[in-house]
């Protein structure tokens, strides 16, 4: 499934600062209302990883994740918590409480915690997956899913 970390070794060669990095904890994860595709039991909404990211930057930004579509790749929205059911962006539903400055918009990617959001939902006897900010690791690194 992938992790939203996988592109931000990118993102930092970019030279596009990442705020949870420079504050060392964990990245922003809201639940939204953007329902994931329904298979047999497994039903839920995604949750999204949040960014601020600089206006300047974000094109940019999103070219260097595109580059890792099996890692969440492009955002999937920019902007305006709202429309994807995050009432205040200040109050994550995992990770730490976001700093945005002033000229910084947020960006939203898919999460790899859409799972524990389906489970939560779901309700399965058992379901082997990994913690927020507790990757389930395998034996891929960054390049291998990078795509040029």
């Amino acid at each position: 499934m992938g992790c939203s970390f996988s592109f931000e070794s990118a993102i930092m060669d970019a030279k596009i600062p990442i705020r949870h990095i420079e504050d060392n904890h964990n990245v922003p994860m809201y639940i939204t209302n953007i329902p994931s595709e329904e298979v047999g039991i497994f039903h839920g909404n995604m949750v999204v990883s949040m960014r601020p990211i600089k206006y300047k930057d974000i094109v940019r930004t999103t070219t260097v994740t595109a580059m890792f579509p099996a890692t969440h790749g492009s955002p999937i929205h920019i902007g305006y918590p709202k429309i994807i059911g995050i009432e205040d962006i200040y109050k994550p539903d995992f990770g730490e409480r976001p700093e945005i400055r002033e000229g910084e918009v947020p960006v939203f990617w898919p999460c790899g915690v859409t799972p524990q959001s389906v489970a939560l939902t779901s309700k399965p006897d058992i379901m082997i997956t990994h913690s927020p900010g507790h990757l389930l690791i395998l034996d891929l690194v960054d390049s291998d899913v990078r795509v040029f």
